[in-house]
């Protein structure tokens, strides 16, 4: 009798996040950040969707292995955060998340989106130039444990659109 191969192909989803996705959020917050939100500031951002947009990245086993948010002002955008766990990451999940998070919106009209960063964040601030950010100015000791600067950075809505996708 011959070897079987055996494997698992998982599937993922990009959705929508919706209040009772707040506690795997907090999980995957947890697991990525050294001061992560408080799973009673996920739960506000969550039931606030008229100001902020969030989805989720989901695997076949409804387990949430990834997020990303955005707060929407007039026409521009803030990232608030993006996050996967960590057998998720370097695998395409965080680009797709943070292109689905994006698209949302330039279609809700948003015309610039911003975003902080660690400068020691070489893979974000990578994945940021692929699609398009520059960065515009830089926040002293904006991070904490370590404590840390932040690049402030850019996307132009037709910047995106220039690059590709």
């Amino acid at each position: 009798m011959g070897k079987t191969a055996w494997w698992s192909i998982m599937s993922i989803t990009v959705r929508k996040a919706r209040l009772e996705d707040a506690a795997g959020i907090y999980a995957v917050e947890q697991e990525s950040f050294s001061v992560p939100w408080s799973l009673t500031s996920i739960q506000h951002e969550l039931a606030h969707s008229d100001l902020t947009t969030y989805y989720v990245l989901e695997d076949d086993m409804g387990t949430i292995a990834g997020y990303a948010g955005l707060w929407h002002v007039v026409d521009e955008g803030q990232i608030t955060n993006i996050a996967l766990l960590k057998t998720y990451r370097r695998q395409g999940y965080g680009e797709h998340l943070l292109r689905v998070l994006m698209e949302d919106a330039w279609k809700n009209n948003c015309m610039n989106i911003f975003l902080e960063v660690r400068f020691s964040n070489i893979a974000a601030l990578a994945l940021y130039k692929k699609l398009g950010y520059k960065i515009i100015s830089v926040r002293k000791q904006y991070y904490s444990k370590p404590v840390e600067d932040a690049y402030v950075m850019n996307c132009k809505k037709e910047t995106y659109q220039q690059v590709g996708q």
